[in-house]
């Protein structure tokens, strides 16, 4: 449990740490283009991969954080983010595979369009919790994974700016790690969020 609260502190000190780096970095240049911070929310339809990964179905979680889009050029930004993100899968009707992370995607965009961008970046994930919860409250008590503390991800995605300062961004998370050994899964993620630049 310590372990894991080291790895989060860690993770918040150097997104803020980055941020506020390429902030005064990007201000005392005449590069530098814009910094743009904002919030976001929405949801996931996540589920586990791999040869193992027999009767599992997706379960819907929520995923909740901050982004900072650093703008290059016109056409071109990347985008870090801190998020909480629950994901995992369903095991049928018996148990609820609960995996929830503090994940650092860094998002490469490029604007094709006025407001419309193409993703892709690697996402870097730490674990807080791993259960399996049983659905029917008769099924017996929650019982620990020990899934793996860290994850790793490649996401790929669509995004849509509004002059207002909303955007819409829809991605997936394909897993590079397995989440266990045994079995041998990985994550997979649909995720769909709003957000709100300042």
């Amino acid at each position: 449990m310590m372990v894991k609260k080291l790895w989060v502190a860690c993770v918040v000190i150097a997104f803020a740490g980055t941020v506020n780096a390429q902030d005064t970095a990007f201000a005392e240049t005449e590069k530098a283009k814009d910094v743009k911070l904002g919030i976001k929310l929405g949801m996931n339809i996540a589920s586990v991969n791999g040869s193992n990964a027999n009767n599992i179905d997706s379960r819907t979680g929520f995923v909740i954080g901050v982004a900072a889009e650093i703008l290059f050029t016109e056409k071109f930004s990347v985008q870090p983010e801190l998020l909480y993100s629950a994901q995992g899968a369903q095991l049928r009707d018996n148990f609820m595979y609960d995996l929830n992370y503090v994940s650092l995607p860094i998002m490469v965009k490029y604007y094709v369009a006025k407001g419309f961008t193409v993703e892709a970046g690697p996402q870097f994930s730490f674990l807080l919790k791993d259960e399996l919860v049983p659905v029917n409250q008769n099924s017996g008590s929650s019982i620990n994974t020990a899934a793996e503390n860290f994850d790793l991800g490649l996401n790929l995605g669509l995004g849509y700016q509004f002059k207002s300062g909303v955007f819409f961004q829809t991605r997936y998370n394909l897993g590079l790690i397995a989440v266990t050994e045994n079995p041998d899964i990985k994550n997979g993620v649909f995720q769909m969020t709003l957000g709100y630049q300042f």
